[in-house]
């Protein structure tokens, strides 16, 4: 496995890959580790827990620069990313026990409750868009439950997914706990299959999503998919423009338009349509790409070549079915995987950046003429991941969250995963939900006990 920076496509690292007996002893391994992890107390689970945090902010600056040397995230966005993984395990060293607690419910028994218990064995299948963040907002919820993680990390990041491994050893977690696998793709189907693995999660494509949800199915084994968006950003005609447009340049530029979360489809009401295309394209024209790891850069690249061919494709086949192109449209001519902050008006129907997942910054206006048609458009899609509405009446906002079908809508809000609310999304964006304590219990077995 070779790490490659994306800003100067320059070779940073070689991994080799685990072989498949050093695969199966490491599995065996984490599944003795689980055998007496699982019977462990809260309060040495939280004691870990509380210092994979602290360890995670104590080598911060460390951890930011690998992120950012290997799969390209302003170096800004990584420190965040990391504050963020901490939080999280603060969350869930301070919360697991409640949310694990006994649920005592009244039967014709003498006592009644439900008990949930660990698993076993998770295999996580990450992706390499929040190379931190992703792993620990599984690893956090799922160790705190008695649980024990394999990660199958992406390709690109091997570096990230050591670092993980490293710092959960660090904060005193049992060695074999948790565990990175380099493998490639092709061998992730061999790791379901074996035994002691008891189930998989998986933040990727819609295509990585059928191949391991098929697997796990197979095997009759629990599987959790977070797959991709095409987020609607609504504009009504009430919005207050200076602050959506301040969070529209946000919600599509993040991580270089490489979130399954970014806002993708920009669905705006025709009487403020043409203030906010004038404002939105001013702000796109004002952005400079520039070398990630300097605190003042805002643009950097993008984490693959293969992924500037796509964006560039989606950008022209658009233009050739009608959108016209008012910001950006090319690769940068510079060392490493740059495009310009691009814009296209008039989308419509059947384009790519109206159908397709966008996965990097190119953003799509989708002119409406009523709150109605504002809720069909974000509904006309195979996705159902997240969104936001855009308005200064919140009744009306509420009411067009509730109307538009995703896993999570914000209302004068940009689109975020927090520890404290479920994620996930329904359609073609996946099942199942991370984080909060509808997250924790998810690789549980949700016993019921009936005692006379």
């Amino acid at each position: 496995m070779k790490s490659i920076n994306p800003a100067t496509n320059e070779i940073i690292q070689e991994y080799r890959e685990h072989t498949p007996s050093e695969v199966v002893a490491i599995i065996g391994k984490t599944h003795e580790a689980w055998g007496r992890w699982k019977q462990s107390a809260f309060t040495s689970r939280r004691e870990c827990m509380l210092k994979a945090a602290a360890v995670l902010r104590s080598r911060r600056e460390e951890l930011a620069r690998l992120m950012t040397l290997e799969m390209g995230k302003i170096i800004g966005e990584s420190l965040a990313e990391i504050e963020k993984c901490a939080s999280g395990c603060d969350f869930y060293a301070e919360h697991a026990e409640r949310f694990l607690r006994d649920e005592v419910i009244s039967t014709d028994a003498s006592r009644s409750f439900v008990a949930f218990q660990p698993l076993g064995v998770v295999l996580a299948v990450m992706p390499w868009n929040f190379p931190l963040w992703q792993v620990f907002r599984f690893a956090a919820p799922a160790l705190m439950a008695g649980n024990a993680g394999l990660l199958k990390h992406a390709s690109n990041v091997p570096g990230c997914a050591l670092a993980v491994e490293e710092v959960l050893r660090e904060a005193g977690f049992p060695e074999d706990l948790f565990r990175t696998l380099l493998i490639p793709s092709g061998f992730v189907e061999t790791v379901i299959d074996h035994p002691f693995v008891v189930a998989t999660t998986l933040t990727g494509s819609e295509f990585a999503g059928s191949q391991v949800a098929s697997a796990a199915g197979r095997q009759i084994k629990k599987s959790l998919l977070e797959l991709g968006g095409a987020d609607s950003f609504i504009v009504l005609e009430d919005a207050d423009l200076d602050l959506t447009v301040t969070n529209a340049v946000n919600a599509r530029l993040v991580n270089q338009g490489q979130s399954c979360i970014a806002a993708k489809r920009f669905i705006v009401a025709k009487p403020v349509l043409g203030e906010f295309t004038t404002r939105i394209q001013a702000e796109f024209l004002k952005l400079q790409p520039g070398d990630p790891l300097d605190p003042a850069t805002r643009i950097g690249p993008l984490a693959r070549p293969d992924l500037v061919d796509d964006i560039d494709r989606q950008v022209h086949q658009s233009i050739t079915m009608g959108a016209i192109l008012i910001a950006g449209g090319k690769r940068i001519d510079r060392p490493g995987c740059y495009y310009e902050p691009t814009i296209l008006t008039g989308v419509s129907k059947g384009m790519p950046a109206y159908e397709e997942e966008t996965f990097g910054p190119l953003l799509a206006i989708i002119p409406v003429s009523s709150e109605e048609e504002a809720v069909m458009v974000a509904n006309d899609s195979s996705f159902g991941l997240g969104g936001s509405v855009w308005t200064q009446d919140p009744v009306r906002g509420e009411r067009i969250a509730r109307a538009v079908e995703t896993g999570a809508m914000f209302v004068n809000g940009i689109t975020k995963s927090d520890p404290r609310l479920p994620f996930g999304g329904i359609k073609k964006s996946g099942y199942g939900r991370e984080l909060g304590s509808y997250g924790i219990r998810e690789f549980v077995n949700i016993k019921t006990v009936w005692i006379r």
